[in-house]
């Protein structure tokens, strides 16, 4: 892992838009700030209406490795860009470890993604447990809380 503190991330990957809709809203409504969500997803025109009814602005487009075009916003955005801007070159599955994700983990998220899966992201250790169910429950698949090195 990158030495550099990322803070913790809890991701998961929702099978749809109208699912991760959904689990974003019952995110908000569970008081996680839309600057503490981040969403990634392959390009489409409903993905760019969900990005500006989450974050009340468009998306940053993407060329990434093993997904083609994607619209990404959020702060796990910044962490995987890293200080060498890398996330296009290396895409998740290569920048993921530096939020304390193991490498198969990122191949399943690049992965379930690229099939048109929805990734979203909660930038919130204090309340990691609280997202991680909340994207249990509205079906946010694979969903783990990266960056727990040295806890039980």
């Amino acid at each position: 892992m990158v030495g550099v503190e990322t803070g913790r991330f809890t991701v998961g990957v929702f099978q749809d838009i109208a699912w991760a809709e959904k689990g974003l809203k019952a995110l908000t409504q569970a008081g996680f700030v839309p600057e503490s969500l981040t969403v990634l997803a392959k390009e489409s025109a409903d993905l760019g209406a969900l990005f500006t009814s989450t974050f009340g602005v468009a998306a940053d487009r993407f060329e990434l490795p093993a997904i083609g075009a994607a619209l990404a916003r959020g702060p796990l955005v910044e962490a995987l860009q890293g200080a060498s801007r890398d996330l296009a070159k290396l895409g998740l599955s290569g920048t993921m470890r530096r939020v304390g994700f193991q490498a198969h983990d990122a191949r399943i998220f690049e992965t379930l993604a690229a099939r048109g899966g929805v990734l979203v992201a909660i930038h919130s250790e204090p309340r990691a447990a609280d997202a991680l169910a909340i994207l249990h429950s509205y079906g946010g698949g694979n969903a783990a809380i990266g960056a727990w090195t040295g806890r039980v």
